[in-house]
């Protein structure tokens, strides 16, 4: 391992979040300087998340401000996903941010002086993200968790209608309840550390890593106990999810792609940052996290599957999906942890795929109920493709990106004994193809409805579907050829060694 001293750490989160201040102070009035400024913000992070991929590939470790910022292939791996559904979706907010659909519910005046808000905090919110997955403090990590709780709870309640402010009340009340477990966890971190670490800095990640299995059973089962509810909280892991349906459906839907695809990841990334460090000396905690994530992904299918709010329906799917992931970190061995990283990258490409494609709908429809809508394909032929390779992606059909992650998955669960969670895990993709592809037969091939709500659909504006084209596009390579990020997700995976097995 070499260790390097880089500006990039800091670089990486700063970029989006600096933005994000210019836009609030100068950029409030003018569309075109707060578009651009978001823009460039999100543009900078991918491209430093990229160098930084490059670099921890060859072996390197990049670190800033005596070790307090730390980068890994892990975390610049995340870095990427990150950065990457950030720049989507901001470029998907432009023009659908001035969407006369949408501004019904609050009027095109007040919307208008809201964008300047609304910007500002998007880049925080992306830029908060970014901070979780470089911070080696492990408070910090807790900080920077509870941070994307505010930035992304304003962004909820952008509408500042009833619906919205509800859910943002839900949101912020349940994950700061729920985040604060994370916090007792990571203060029994520090406190049984610093035993171990006399003289040594007792608060970074990667000191306590050393020392985790030299901690008494008891302290270690609570720390963890602590951490999974609080970092699963976030993650949105059953039967810690209620906020998540309405926030995900209320949430102005770049928000939601975020949301969903990417910042219940960086949850996901906490919990594997601080849980895998104690294998293998506490390996009976990888039963638990198999069995919580087999819960996680048949409860939340089960709600997708009598929804009737596509918003709704897709939240849930997440809720399933990261099953999935927790699944796979439970298992504790390299595949199953390389599984669940190909499946965050994958769950993150057709999740904010298919948000964007619900926003398309609600564009051009006014509405986002099934049963209120039919026959968009003739009327949204890109909108209506683009979906329909999203549900094949998330529902693990080949030769969708999907497949391959969840392949990987129930291989890792065979090889490590879990039968009845491989059985489970591949029940749940049944489901998850008939609750989706229901609804999008419903939507884009069915029979309109008599309200007319389609009557006047056409397809979007190309500043809308081109993010959607592009993630549908990579939704295709990372399935017809996943040996393109093995690189990457090798190297990320073996950032969280030693495994179980």
């Amino acid at each position: 391992m070499n260790e390097l001293n880089s500006q990039l750490p800091w670089v990486v989160f700063a970029a989006p979040a600096g933005a994000g201040v210019l836009i609030y102070l100068f950029g409030r009035r003018s569309s075109i300087l707060r578009g651009t400024l978001a823009m460039i913000g999100a543009i900078v992070s991918l491209a430093i998340g990229i160098l930084m991929s490059l670099q921890t590939y060859r072996g390197a470790v990049l670190t800033t401000w005596g070790n307090e910022l730390r980068v890994d292939a892990l975390s610049a791996f995340m870095t990427v996903v990150i950065a990457g559904i950030g720049l989507v979706a901001t470029g998907y907010s432009l023009k659908y941010m001035k969407l006369q659909a949408l501004l019904e519910r609050v009027g095109m005046e007040a919307t208008e002086r809201r964008l300047g808000w609304f910007y500002a905090l998007f880049m925080i919110f992306i830029g908060t993200m970014l901070w979780g997955v470089v911070t080696n403090n492990i408070i910090m990590l807790y900080v920077s968790v509870e941070a994307t709780t505010i930035a992304s709870g304003l962004l909820v309640a952008f509408y500042w209608d009833k619906r919205g402010l509800e859910a943002s009340y839900k949101y912020l009340m349940l994950l700061t309840v729920g985040i604060t477990f994370a916090l007792f966890g990571c203060v029994l971190l520090y406190s049984a550390s610093s035993v171990h670490l006399v003289g040594v800095n007792a608060l970074l990640i990667s000191n306590i890593k050393g020392v985790a299995g030299l901690f008494p059973r008891s302290i270690a089962i609570m720390a963890m106990a602590f951490l999974i509810v609080g970092f699963g909280t976030k993650a949105g892991i059953a039967p810690f999810h209620p906020w998540l349906p309405d926030a995900h459906a209320e949430a102005p839907t770049p928000v939601s792609a975020l949301l969903s695809g990417v910042m219940l990841k960086m949850a996901a990334y906490a919990l594997a940052r601080t849980v895998t460090m104690f294998y293998p000396s506490f390996s009976p905690v990888t039963v638990f996290l198999v069995a919580l994530g087999a819960f996680t992904m048949l409860l939340g299918i089960a709600m997708a599957l009598v929804q009737d709010d596509l918003k709704r329906l897709l939240a849930y799917s997440s809720v399933s999906q990261m099953g999935y992931v927790i699944m796979g970190i439970g298992f504790g061995t390299y595949l199953g942890l390389y599984g669940a990283l190909f499946h965050i990258i994958n769950h993150a490409i057709c999740k904010a795929l298919l948000f964007m494609c619900v926003g398309a709908v609600i564009y051009a429809s006014g509405s986002r109920q099934i049963s209120q809508l039919g026959g968009l394909s003739r009327r949204m032929p890109i909108t209506s493709a683009c979906f329909f390779i999203g549900v094949l992606g998330i529902s693990g059909m080949p030769p969708m990106n999907g497949f391959m992650s969840k392949i990987t998955i129930f291989i890792a669960g065979a090889q490590a004994g879990y039968w009845w969670a491989t059985i489970i895990a591949m029940f749940t993709g049944i489901l998850t193809l008939v609750a989706l592809s229901h609804a999008a037969w419903a939507v884009f091939w069915g029979h309109p409805t008599s309200n007319h709500k389609t009557d006047d659909a056409k397809e979007v504006p190309v500043a809308i579907w081109a993010g959607m084209v592009v993630l549908a596009a990579l939704t295709i390579l990372l399935g017809i050829y996943p040996q393109s990020i093995y690189p990457l997700l090798n190297a990320a995976t073996n950032a969280l060694g030693p495994l179980t097995h």
